[in-house]
């Protein structure tokens, strides 16, 4: 941990603010988003199809909006889009927990979005400019920020629940709302990379859509975040299946998040004096689809029985560690590979785009990933009933250690071209 915390002071001020505040964003997001879909179908009585359409809204108003968040940061600045995005969040995250009619609902689930899709792209554009040459090193200790808001957010969340949900969401907005005055008075102003240009946004989006090896390195990507949401999705529900309850399920947040916590910047740090960047993202990615192995040669097997007693006797105890372990081995193994991935992928993003459009390039790079989740979701959880239907339950899990594997030939394939290790020369795209 001391070499997180050096790492955290070699920054310069706006960095350290932009990472406290990424540490609250999460902390506010997830002490509140995991208990929503409760609150509307148990306090409020809704219907399980609104609740999917509540929570669906939210998501699209998100993802669909990046690009142009990403754009208007780039024009507008970044302090401007952060601060607007602070504010949606703020009122959308008080509205969630005091109003009960539906379209109110679906209001304050768009504003939450939206507001994402504002910050997201501004915050990482502002510290991939603030950081120069030192991207990839801000990046890991931006990951350790990220994790712990995750880490922390749920627990606190679960606290403020055994109140009232109405608690949580006060608290969630005003965390918003404390930050974004302390952003507005500390966070020194920062002009966008495309402030002033006389062109259209048009043009940027046209620009950067032409970009064919940004495109392509952004599909390969794309495979990595189906696979690091099956943290939220596959494992979950694997740990349900061999063990019959939430515990392990609990194990497996608290093992990721810890894991990259402690370990971020040493791993940043050895991978970088060791492989090239493209290198890192390569491995990272393959050790992604072995982190699946486990899982699918320990799936034909049964876990716990039910009815063998309570899971803290001994007997019952030994049965529920072996059943756990696979799941554990491959979370370790995710977020060791996550790790080894995020901070480079980051960088070379920049790297792709250019310096010119950086808050447009996150902000399409977020749609894409974005759109490939929610296929990708889609694919797995089909494959997973498949497996089942079949009498085959490592299918699911064979299914996802090809998909790493095929992302980290593809990224492999790029990098032998030369284009990751240099921005591609083109033509800008006129107004």
């Amino acid at each position: 941990m001391r070499h997180t915390v050096a790492q955290i002071r070699s920054f310069n001020r706006p960095i350290q603010l932009l990472l406290l505040n990424q540490l609250t964003i999460n902390t506010g997001f997830y002490m509140l988003m995991p208990y929503l879909a409760n609150y509307l179908a148990g306090d409020l009585g809704l219907a399980v199809w609104l609740v999917g359409l509540i929570l669906g809204v939210r998501n699209l108003s998100q993802q669909g909006m990046f690009l142009l968040g990403g754009s208007l940061a780039d024009r507008l600045g970044y302090k401007p889009m952060i601060l607007a995005g602070l504010a949606l969040r703020t009122v959308g995250f008080g509205l969630l927990g005091f109003v009960d009619s539906l379209p109110a609902l679906i209001l304050a689930s768009v504003l939450t979005g939206l507001a994402g899709a504002l910050f997201n792209p501004a915050v990482r554009a502002y510290l991939a400019q603030e950081a120069g040459d030192r991207k990839v090193e801000a990046f890991a200790v931006f990951n350790v920020f990220y994790q712990t808001g995750i880490l922390i957010g749920p627990l606190i969340g679960l606290l403020l629940g055994g109140i009232a949900f109405q608690v949580t969401c006060a608290v969630a907005a005003g965390l918003f709302a404390v930050l974004a005055v302390l952003q507005a008075r500390a966070l020194p102003a920062r002009r966008g990379s495309q402030a002033g240009v006389e062109r259209t946004v048009f043009a940027d989006w046209r620009e950067a859509l032409a970009n064919r090896v940004f495109l392509l390195f952004s599909l390969a990507m794309t495979g990595s975040y189906v696979l690091n949401f099956q943290v939220y999705l596959g494992l979950p529900i694997e740990v349900r299946r061999v063990t019959g309850g939430e515990l392990g399920v609990t194990a497996l947040f608290a093992v990721s998040g810890l894991l990259s916590i402690l370990g971020q910047v040493r791993v940043t740090a050895w991978v970088k004096a060791r492989w090239a960047p493209a290198q890192a993202i390569t491995r990272g990615l393959a050790l992604m689809g072995l982190a699946f192995v486990p899982l699918a040669l320990a799936a034909p097997f049964g876990g716990v029985r039910a009815g063998a007693g309570p899971w803290h006797e001994p007997g019952h105890l030994l049965a529920y560690a072996v059943a756990l372990t696979p799941v554990l081995t491959s979370t370790v193994l995710l977020t060791l590979a996550t790790m080894i991935v995020y901070p480079f992928e980051m960088a070379t993003i920049v790297n792709l785009g250019g310096e010119r459009m950086i808050g447009t390039y996150y902000g399409l790079y977020n749609t894409l990933s974005g759109l490939g989740i929610a296929a990708g979701n889609l694919l797995t959880g089909a494959a997973l009933d498949a497996g089942r239907g079949i009498g085959t339950p490592s299918l699911p899990w064979i299914a996802l250690a090809a998909t790493g594997a095929a992302c980290a030939l593809a990224v492999r394939a790029l990098d032998r071209t030369g284009h990751l290790t240099r921005a591609p020369e083109r033509e800008a795209v006129p107004a």
